[in-house]
């Protein structure tokens, strides 16, 4: 399969982004023209920022699994399409097939209309990254259910939030999860979460680690019998299951993510936009070739996963690997034996995993052939300088171009980024915008930034004036808060939540968070959220949490507590603290600091000031600004004092 919309040259770049400016629907059009409809569109967009309201292909029907499976069986039916990889590197690994695949993903969506799930229900997915994972989900798209994959580090109470918040009717899980050198038992935080739930009523589980676990009769079934099952009713039917009629704008899934309240909101994806999206983006970002292998390291239960693993190399018949384990286990040369196992060609990060393999030194590497690599990427956050070139440099030997992709949950695919070797490339800029994303930044007040400062740089919050076909719709159940988040900040453009500045060239580099969101690791950890947890801990009054750079996670994790009595045992009362927030939200979310206070600076109003905070983290006590204003300014003065280095 060629691509006849993949962009070759700088030249081809502008024009196709001057087109998709100028006649934005033609544009689109002729790329859509190119995947397997089962009615094409009657309107190519229909859109509003302020109600808001976006429609991509309205009136057209298709089904994604068809895009991503069928339409690649009569020239790649033995072609790898999933490569995967266990945690454990001495057990065997496993190729699928896209005919594998395609039953396979067939007769799961035959379990679950079996089990009673049809087009429009909402089954939730807590998986290890095994191959099932992936199966779960396109068997999900395939009979139309709504998928919400739940990453498997969240905790039984972020599970049973999204569960109660989705109306979910079925969970797919395993027994359990092998993650570096522990087993995770994913089956008994299922139990945990479902206490009290009254409308899941179908457990369907995958046996993994072969773990012991509780089988409640009725609810829960196990994975294997029930393809048995699904494999006797092909026999005797003679034919796998077709895929379902689906409209343009019916979801596709949801996947939640931190918001600046404290409560999860689930964003949602539509079929055909986030299809095009994610396909468009992966052959043009990564300038993928037919027969290259793509290595994405993120985890299915993120948009990555979801764009970069999934859908967006799979609808462009790619072989795409997929690896259960983690970069440092059973040693820090985990990833390069991977690349020179399977002859990677394209290889795409966060920048977290990056600066940890980077302090391990250049011994992991040592006698790794990485020579199959071509292009290297980034994702999750912004890159720093050094990550850069040492990714450069010592993984990519000088000679493979790096892709800075940056983008969100909410935009479905990369918005601003290089082309591999087609567009240039510039340590610790995400550069230039995609054909089709139209970015403007603007100051607090919502006017647009364009006097630049003595280089030449312009400075603001980064936000987006037109839709691009992998935009959310919604947030699942709650369109008002869809609105408030993104829209309402600064009316008729989408607001990302992050600042931004601009060179004389239009290439954009990604400054971070402006709102309460932190980015750990590349995780997105809204500031409430965090709050609300260790709120929970009987002793403590209150707190409040602050992102500071960290020199692994590019963010940590800095919070001011308030408790009630101490009893002198600082350490034991952080342990307590760290021990609720893992249970309320997940490890991924403990603070890298707590700093026992005994207030916090507030305004006379009562709203906490987290930019003093924040400067506190940063240990830039000097630039703390006026404190007179506040409630009580010597408190400023004592958390100074406090800080913890």
């Amino acid at each position: 399969m060629s691509y006849p919309y993949q962009i070759k040259t700088q030249a081809q770049y502008h024009q196709a982004y001057a087109r998709s400016v100028q006649e934005p629907e033609a544009f689109w059009s002729d790329i859509a023209d190119h995947f397997v409809w089962k009615k094409k569109w009657d309107r190519v967009l229909d859109w509003n920022f302020t109600e808001p309201r976006v429609a991509w292909f309205s009136g057209a029907q298709l089904n994604i699994t068809e895009n991503c499976l069928d339409r690649h069986l009569p020239d790649k039916s033995d072609q790898p399409a999933i490569i995967w990889e266990p945690n454990d590197p001495s057990e065997p690994n496993r190729i699928l097939t896209y005919g594998d695949l395609h039953r396979q993903v067939c007769l799961f969506a035959q379990v679950l209309l079996n089990n009673g799930i049809k087009k429009g229900d909402r089954v939730c997915i807590y998986m290890g990254m095994v191959p099932e994972l992936a199966i779960a989900v396109l068997a999900c798209a395939r009979i139309g259910a709504i998928h919400s994959v739940i990453f498997g580090g969240f905790s039984a109470q972020s599970i049973s939030d999204r569960l109660q918040d989705a109306g979910a009717s079925c969970i797919v899980t395993c027994d359990g999860a092998f993650r570096g050198a522990k087993d995770i038992p994913l089956k008994a935080v299922i139990d945990e979460a479902l206490t009290g739930n009254t409308i899941v009523n179908t457990v369907l589980v995958y046996a993994r680690t072969r773990t012991g676990v509780s089988m409640i009769k009725g609810r829960d079934h196990w994975w294997d019998e029930e393809m048995e099952k699904a494999s006797q009713q092909v026999l005797e039917s003679g034919s796998l299951l077709p895929a379902a009629t689906m409209e343009a704008e019916d979801p596709l899934f949801i996947l939640y993510t931190s918001g600046s309240t404290g409560k999860p909101k689930g964003v949602v994806h539509t079929q055909a936009g986030y299809m095009i999206w994610a396909n468009y983006t992966f052959v043009n970002v990564f300038q993928y070739q037919p027969g290259q292998i793509h290595f994405c390291t993120a985890d299915i239960g993120w948009i990555t996963g979801h764009s970069y693993i999934l859908y967006g190399p799979l609808s462009a018949g790619a072989t795409t690997l997929m690896f259960e384990g983690i970069p440092t286990w059973p040693d820090p040369g985990r990833f390069w034996n991977i690349v020179d196992k399977y002859k990677v060609n394209i290889l795409y990060t966060a920048p977290t995993a990056i600066r940890s393999l980077m302090s391990f030194g250049l011994d992991p590497l040592a006698n790794k052939d990485l020579s199959s690599l071509q292009v290297l990427g980034t994702v999750g956050e912004p890159i720093n300088e050094e990550a850069w070139h040492w990714y450069h440099q010592q993984v990519g030997k000088g000679d493979c171009p790096i892709v800075d992709t940056w983008w969100q949950t909410e935009t479905g695919g990369c918005l601003i980024s290089n082309m591999a070797g087609v567009t240039p490339g510039i340590p610790a800029w995400a550069s230039l915008p995609l054909p089709g994303v139209q970015p403007i930044l603007v100051d607090e007040n919502g006017k647009e930034c364009v006097e630049p400062d003595e280089k030449g740089i312009v400075k603001g919050n980064l936000c987006m004036r037109f839709p691009w076909p992998g935009i959310l719709r919604t947030t699942y159940g709650d369109h008002e808060r869809c609105r408030t988040n993104y829209f309402a900040t600064y009316p008729g453009l989408y607001f990302t939540g992050d600042g931004a500045l601009r060179d004389a060239n239009g290439n954009y580099r990604i400054t971070g968070r402006v709102d309460d969101v932190l980015n750990v690791s590349g995780h997105r950890l809204g500031t409430a959220e965090v709050e609300n947890a260790i709120n929970m801990h009987a002793g403590v009054v209150e707190s409040a949490v602050v992102g500071y750079p960290h020199e692994i996670k590019g963010q940590g994790v800095y919070a001011y507590v308030i408790v009630e009595h101490l009893h002198g045992d600082e350490t034991q009362m952080r342990r307590d603290i760290l021990q609720t927030v893992s249970q309320q939200i997940g490890p991924i979310a403990k603070p890298d600091k707590i700093q026992f206070v005994s207030g916090l600076p507030k305004t006379r109003s009562g709203k906490i000031m987290r930019r003093i905070l924040r400067k506190i983290a940063e240990g830039e006590l000097a630039q703390l600004g006026d404190t007179s204003t506040l409630l009580d300014p010597a408190v400023v003065e004592e958390i100074a004092k406090g800080r913890i280095v």
